[in-house]
């Protein structure tokens, strides 16, 4: 076999490898943009705080963004008094 073929296909193989990553890159980019603008309204809509928390978590979702909306998630979220479905 000669040379440049071998070449062609390693370099087709990480061509592709290449692509796969970077579309499970945007997958996830997409994912934790949802739940990010999620958190943001929900902290905005959570019966359960008061005006002063409610605008604390949104600045701590907003300045955080992903690791502020997982903090929000598992300590603010679970005191709703009416949890959403």
């Amino acid at each position: 076999m000669n040379i440049c073929f071998l070449l062609a296909d390693a370099a087709n193989a990480a061509a592709g490898t290449f692509f796969g990553l970077g579309m499970v890159a945007l997958i996830l980019v997409i994912v934790a943009s949802i739940f990010w603008i999620w958190m943001l309204i929900d902290a905005l809509t959570n019966p359960a705080l008061d005006s002063t928390s409610k605008l604390i978590w949104a600045l701590v979702i907003f300045f955080l963004h992903l690791l502020g909306a997982l903090i929000y998630f598992f300590v603010a979220r679970g005191r709703r008094s009416n949890p959403v479905p």
